[in-house]
């Protein structure tokens, strides 16, 4: 039977990995000796162990200690503790022998507090030692103690796999900081540094020390060697000499490693590696931070951005490590999702199995790290994901193995099963690890390669026969390599060339009847288009690794293409896309890898010229698609402000809160595009969609605009109901914005005492202060910034319009609406929706605007008024193109005339028909009684056709439609806009009869509520 497996930890280690079974018990009371120990795998290794240990016993001079050892030997739970240790592990025999006084604290005290001890007397006694002979005696002798502490708690089960690496992780942190302390106190006596704070050297030295791999990601294995970088940055060393800059930290360097890995009588500490600094092979030990800088933003390699990922500095200055750690999250964490880093990493691997000759799995000889199924396929799978999606989901920007696994699940990139049985997987392998480090302090990860080595390692592991461990870990190592091979290793999806040829000066003729079969009309101009692709006609194909990628998915591309309504048209709008692309292998690399998306495309180039566009000017827009739940039903405004607020909480500067709003905005933007290209949401669903984005950016942005403006100018003190409140108008107010929709805003301030002062360095008088402010939000939200303008923003329904000031003040809204607004002003009025500011001042603006409404109109009044600007509007942009949605008769306006004279005439009686959406108000209209039921549905249905039409004209055509230029698949998108399902099998002429009738309907209507009665009533004094 496996020997049991605990769940204790140390009280300072990393988390725990998760839940363990342990028969019930608490395993931070469980004693050592009561745990499952293993047999010896040499019982007579065992049974000299135990001699040796008595002789010890026999010539203490601690009768106290001689007394308790006796003891333990003596109880049938310590003998096979004993010789569990000396009858699996030689090394641990003698590290026993050595450290009988601290093994007594141990199997006393437990492995938390006896671990915890030692770490914390290392600091002690090294933090401030001026002897180097000391210091690394010190800190052998640490090490030993760490040593045993990790491997009892380890094979008893005591520690999981988490505690066990945080112990030895801790550890390895203190010997590398105290080291670094001790040298930096040398160079200071020597005169090389003068540093600011000799009783904490490290202080504004300028050494930077990371720790990389495992110790990265507090997962030092039993006997691991520790990855370090050792930079200096030049702009912070207290360098008394500047042409000794270099020198100093290089000698620093060399004089770490051999603090940490010199044999002496006290053994060793790590051995210590540097090969993970730039440019191993040219660089010296030490590396300034400019250069390294330079190189990673140049020359860097992606094995190495994956390596990045567990960078974390554990000594020296540490602001100049977390200066250096914010540089690297911009070297490996890149916003586009990185398909190419596949590639390179996976070439890595196979790397390694050509040179370890690890083709197949056999247990014997096997390198459960490197050899497949091993601890690297785990680690490969998480980083290579971690390094294509991480740019964008901060979430998965973890060190740890088994958190970027479950973080990955989390985020939906891998299954849950999948997280799952890597992570049992990797804490397996890393167990067997362990034991097969612990028999002899060796940096090992190959089995033995005879059976009689398995069979004792299998029993140093606690199962009952050898051949349960090789079917347990055979199990284990082919549910990695599968996992593994799903991902990288499986079969290419991308088919042959399909007799598809484009080389050469000339066409190929069967080429050309190729294309003319997929149903190109012009197959020259096709083929020569493609054939400047794969001669680097363009910037982004003008590498060669670029232009094999495109060569690999062209016939996907090309089927795809062909698919389409108008192939042609496609090809035309893909081959201008391509032209504007500044680079091309991230993008083919994603397609590469992911060939459905070549559909989603094709489709997009033929049908939309608005997608199309959006996609030339933002290639990386398609990194959205592969989030999961893209083509799902699109999320509400509570999902989209966590997903905003967790993206928004990474952020660094305002540039940089500015940069992740557009970018996240036009991610959602271009989603709505594809559900409305593909039919996947209703007008309404959609509308919603694009308005809940609109409203949850700008409740994202205003605030932290109005702490940067606060910074300078400081803000008012008084009561809660101070502040600016945003007011959406128009399509945003209604919910039905569409994707190019601007934003109709009023804001609107309230001060205590106007002619009080902010309190920053720079105070301003309350409408200075309000109108600066506004000025400022307003060019965050429509400035350029590297991702674009966020949204185009109209402020012409203020009070006064153009005339009036950008900054309103609560009273003068207030009054403005009571004494001198326009009736066409109430009726946008009707669209009003306050969606930011102070919860007070937005509940008395909401007052303020809904008694507006509800005020006693006189009707005839209204009604003239009505009338005489629909007449205007109607002299001004009528139109008779039944297409033009919203100026057509009985098109969009004529409907949310009729809503909002409606409600304006009913409201003081009905308050409950006020609703910001148009189709609501009319569903509320109806339920009054003021509308028929059955007029009303007709208003709504009619209502959800313009809009759809509306949406999806937008998102396809830039200028005035015309059907009779429209290509086909453009005509049949928009017939099943405008009729959805009941389109299908009519010709266009039909549905756009039904179309015209509908419309002929909603004017009759519109002229029944309105016009007749307004003409009734015979000329006004005063009209708008």
């Amino acid at each position: 039977m496996v020997a049991r497996v605990a769940t204790g930890m140390p009280s300072r280690s990393a988390p725990m990995d998760g839940p363990v079974l342990t028969d019930g018990k608490d395993p931070r009371a469980v004693h050592l000796l009561d745990a499952d120990w293993p047999a010896p795998a040499d019982p007579d290794a065992a049974r000299l162990g135990l001699e040796r240990w008595n002789d010890r016993i026999s010539v203490c001079d601690d009768e106290v200690l001689a007394g308790f050892w006796k003891g333990v030997v003596e109880k049938p739970a310590g003998r096979a503790m004993l010789e569990a240790v000396f009858g699996n592990s030689p090394f641990l025999t003698e590290a026993l022998l050595a450290n009988a006084a601290f093994c007594r604290t141990l199997l006393e005290n437990g492995p938390d507090d006896a671990s915890a001890a030692v770490i914390a007397a290392a600091v002690d006694s090294c933090a401030d030692e001026t002897d180097r002979a000391r210091l690394m005696s010190a800190l052998r002798r640490a090490k030993q103690k760490i040593a045993i502490a990790t491997a009892l708690a380890d094979i008893a089960g005591t520690w999981p796999l988490d505690a066990v690496c945080g112990t030895l992780t801790s550890f390895a942190e203190t010997a590398v900081k105290m080291a670094a302390r001790h040298l930096l106190r040398a160079a200071a006596a020597n005169g090389v540094l003068s540093l600011p704070h000799l009783d904490d050297p490290e202080a504004e030295s300028g050494l930077i020390v990371l720790g990389m791999g495992k110790l990265g990601a507090t997962e030092l294995n039993y006997s691991s060697d520790i990855d370090l970088i050792v930079l200096y940055d030049e702009a912070r060393a207290p360098i008394r000499r500047a042409d000794r800059l270099a020198q100093t930290f290089v000698r620093l360097a060399r004089d770490l490693t051999g603090i940490m890995e010199e044999r002496t009588g006290d053994g060793y500490i790590f051995r210590t590696d540097l090969r993970l600094r730039p440019d191993p092979g040219a660089t010296p030990p030490a590396v300034s931070v400019g250069g390294a800088e330079a190189y990673y933003g140049s020359m860097a390699q992606n094995w190495e951005r994956a390596a990045m990922i567990k960078a974390r500095p554990i000594a020296g200055d540490p602001d100049a490590g977390a200066a250096f750690a914010r540089f690297l999250r911009q070297f490996v964490w890149r916003r586009d999702l990185d398909f190419a880093a596949i590639a390179d990493i996976h070439e890595i691997k196979r790397q390694i199995h050509r040179h370890r000759g690890h083709a197949a799995i056999a247990i014997n000889g096997h390198n459960i790290k490197l050899g497949r199924g091993g601890i690297r396929e785990i680690e490969f799978f998480a980083q290579t994901q971690q390094l294509i999606f991480g740019g964008r989901e901060p979430r998965l920007r973890t060190a740890r193995t088994v958190d970027a696994l479950a973080a990955l699940a989390d985020a939906g990139r891998i299954d849950r099963e999948t997280a799952d049985t890597l992570t049992a997987s990797y804490r397996e392998l890393r167990r067997i690890e362990h034991r097969l480090q612990m028999i002899g302090d060796q940096q090992t990860h190959t089995l033995p390669d005879d059976d009689a080595g398995v069979a004792r390692l299998s029993t140093f592991l606690g199962y009952p026969a050898a051949e349960a461990f090789r079917s347990s870990l055979g199990r284990t190592l082919h549910d990695v390599e599968d996992r593994y091979a799903e991902l990288f290793e499986g079969s290419s999806v991308l088919p042959d060339a399909s007799g598809l040829v484009f080389g050469g000066a000339e066409d190929n003729p069967d080429t050309l009847a190729r294309l003319a079969e997929l149903g190109f009309e012009d197959p020259p101009a096709v083929a020569n288009a493609v054939r400047g692709w794969l001669h680097g006609r363009y910037r982004a194909l003008r590498s060669e690794r670029s232009r094999r990628l495109l060569s690999d998915i062209l016939p996907v591309l090309m089927r795809a293409l062909a698919a389409t309504a108008s192939p042609d048209t496609a090809l035309r709008r893909l081959d201008e896309f391509l032209s504007r692309l500044p680079a091309g292998v991230q993008l083919f690399s994603m397609f590469h890898a992911n060939p459905t998306l070549l559909d989603l495309v094709a489709e997009i180039m033929g049908t939309s010229r608005r997608l199309a566009d959006h996609l030339a000017q933002s290639p990386a827009q398609l990194d959205s698609v592969l989030t999961p739940g893209f083509m799902e039903p699109l999320p509400d405004t509570e999902a989209l402000a966590d997903d905003l607020a967790r993206l928004l909480g990474e952020t660094g500067d305002y540039e940089d809160v500015l940069d992740v709003l557009r970018r996240w905005t036009n991610d959602q933007r271009f989603r709505a595009g594809v559900h409305l290209l593909r039919h996947l949401a209703t007008a309404e669903a959609y509308g919603r969609f694009l308005s809940s984005v609109a409203e949850v950016g700008l409740a994202g942005l205003v605030p932290r605009v109005e702490a940067e403006f606060a910074r300078r100018h400081g803000r008012f003190s008084g009561s809660g109901e101070q502040g600016m409140a945003v007011v959406a108008m128009g399509k945003l107010g209604g919910r039905e914005m569409a994707i190019r929709s601007d934003l109709d805003l009023i804001i609107v301030y309230a001060a205590d005492d106007p002619t009080s002062q902010s309190d920053g360095d720079r105070p301003l008088s309350a409408t200075l202060y309000y109108t600066r402010l506004i000025q400022r939000l307003l060019s965050a939200i429509t400035a350029p910034t590297r991702e674009g303008a966020l949204y185009e923003v109209d402020m012409r329904l203020r009070p006064s319009g153009h005339a009036g000031p950008l900054a309103t003040s609560l009273e003068a809204f207030a009054r403005y609406q009571a004494e001198n607004a326009w009736t066409w002003e109430h009726m946008a009025l009707t669209r009003a929706r306050v969606i930011a500011g102070p919860p007070a001042l937005r509940r008395t603006l909401e007052a303020v605007i809904r008694d507006t409404l509800c005020r006693r109109r006189d009707e005839a009044t209204l009604l003239r008024d009505v009338a005489d600007m629909r007449r205007r509007i109607d002299a001004e942009h009528g139109t008779d193109q039944i297409w033009s949605v919203k100026y057509v008769r009985g098109g969009l306006v004529d409907i949310e005339f009729i809503a909002q004279y409606l409600q304006l005439r009913h409201a003081h009686s009905h308050p409950e028909v006020l609703a910001a959406n148009t189709a609501a108000a009319v569903g509320r209209l109806a339920a009054a009684g003021i509308l028929p039921p059955d007029t009303a549905g007709r208003l709504v249905d009619a209502l959800a056709m313009w809009q759809r039409i509306q949406s999806y004209l937008r998102l396809a055509v830039d200028a005035a439609f015309s059907p009779d230029d429209a290509p086909a698949p453009l005509l049949d998108g928009l017939a099943r806009a405008a009729l959805c399902g009941e389109a299908k099998g009519l010709a266009f002429a039909a549905v756009e009869t039904r179309v015209r009738a509908a419309a002929e309907w909603v004017h009759a209507e519109y002229e029944r509520l309105i016009d007749t009665p307004a003409a009734a009533l015979g000329p006004a004094e005063r009209s708008a």
